[in-house]
C-alpha cells in the first residue's frame, strides 16, 4: 500500500532528471546491468520506473539509482534488503531536509514579522515620550494615575 502511495507522490513531483526517456534495454546498457536485473530491482521495490503505454521508461535518476544499487551490492557486499533500507533512509532524509528548510523559512519570516512589530511599538513610544529640561518636574496632572478616577467620583 505504501509503495502505491510513494509512486503517486513521486509522479507528482518530476524533475528534469526524472523524465522517463529510456526503454529497458537502453537503460540496462547505460547502467551496465542486464535487463532482468532492472526487472528484479523493480520487483523488490528498489526501482520504480515510469510506465508509458504499459512499458517501462527509465529516467536519468532511475539509472543513477541502479548504479548506486550496483555499488552497494557489489563493492560493499550489502544484500538487496539492506539496499532497500538504505534507499528508504535516503528518501526519508531528503524529505526531512526539505521539511527543515521549509520550517527554517517559516521561522525566518516569523522573526522578520516580530522584529517589525517590535520596531512599530518602539516607534510609537518615541511619539509618546517627551523629554523635559533637566531639573524640571512633571506637573501632578500627568504623574497622578488616579486623577481621572477621582474627578469622575466628585459629586457636582
Amino acid at each position: 500500500m505504501d509503495e502505491k502511495r510513494d509512486r503517486k507522490e513521486r509522479k507528482k513531483v518530476k524533475r528534469a532528471s526524472e523524465e522517463p526517456l529510456y526503454v529497458i534495454s537502453v537503460a540496462a546498457r547505460l547502467a551496465d546491468v542486464h535487463p532482468q536485473t532492472l526487472r528484479i530491482y523493480e520487483r523488490k521495490g528498489l526501482l520504480n520506473p515510469a510506465r508509458v503505454r504499459n512499458r517501462r521508461r527509465y529516467s536519468e535518476s532511475d539509472i543513477e539509482q541502479c548504479r548506486l544499487i550496483q555499488e552497494l551490492t557489489q563493492e560493499m557486499g550489502i544484500n538487496l534488503a539492506g539496499v532497500k533500507m538504505i534507499l528508504d533512509l535516503r528518501r526519508n532524509l531528503e524529505f526531512m531536509s526539505s521539511r527543515i528548510k521549509a520550517l527554517e523559512a517559516e521561522l525566518e519570516e516569523a522573526r522578520r514579522e516580530m522584529e517589525e512589530r517590535v520596531r512599530q511599538v518602539r516607534d510609537s513610544f518615541r511619539n509618546d515620550i517627551v523629554p523635559l529640561p533637566r531639573g524640571e518636574l512633571m506637573p501632578p496632572r500627568y504623574t497622578d494615575p488616579f486623577r481621572g478616577l477621582r474627578e469622575a467620583r466628585r459629586p457636582e
